[in-house]
């Protein structure tokens, strides 16, 4: 199934564009636009995609238009993959030297998939360590800046994150009921021993 998907440049610009926004719906010239390739190669590829079963198509007017499938076999595991090589995710991995020590960092299902909070409250990344605040701030000012959209996030350290577990703290445990994707570490060393997992990615 792999090689469906990554035998060529193009697959990859065009499976890392759907997939970090996976509700999103996109026709030919601006998937032609936003890759930066050729119309015929574009095109050659989408309909590779939709052939395997990773994408639909609809007419809309006299444009055809593209999205994801959501019961493609892998689609959790590319929305996660794609969430730690590009974008947000990608910056944070490749920041870890600056941000301190990072043992940690989440992201919510919901973040990833553009959508809103269902509570103002809810928890859109979570990192894990000793984190250098300032810099973790600078990083999401620039981020929503970029997006325009605000980023809820929060900081624990790993011995904060146990004492929370072992207290069954709400705020926590709202977290780790939630649908989410590991970006940096182990989904184990977050939820605990005997903590049912509730990730998305197997």
């Amino acid at each position: 199934m792999l090689k469906d998907l990554l035998i060529s440049k193009v697959r990859v610009k065009i499976i890392e564009l759907f997939f970090s926004e996976p509700r999103q719906m996109y026709h030919v010239r601006e998937l032609v636009r936003k890759t930066g390739e050729e119309i015929n190669a574009v095109r050659r590829e989408l309909s590779h995609l939709e052939q395997v079963g990773l994408l639909k198509k609809e007419e809309r007017g006299n444009r055809l238009y593209y999205w994801v499938r959501r019961d493609y076999p892998l689609f959790h595991d590319l929305v996660s993959i794609v969430a730690k090589t590009t974008g947000f995710g990608a910056l944070l991995i490749k920041s870890r030297g600056k941000l301190g020590k990072v043992n940690l960092i989440m992201f919510s299902q919901r973040f990833l998939n553009g959508l809103p909070r269902i509570d103002p409250a809810d928890v859109d990344i979570l990192l894990v360590g000793e984190i250098v605040l300032s810099e973790l701030a600078s990083l999401v000012r620039t981020e929503e800046a970029k997006t325009e959209k605000e980023i809820n996030y929060t900081v624990m350290t790993t011995e904060e994150l146990k004492f929370r577990r072992i207290r069954r703290d709400p705020f926590l445990q709202k977290i780790l009921l939630s649908s989410r994707v590991m970006i940096f570490g182990d989904q184990e060393d977050l939820v605990g021993h005997g903590v049912p997992s509730t990730e998305s990615s197997p």
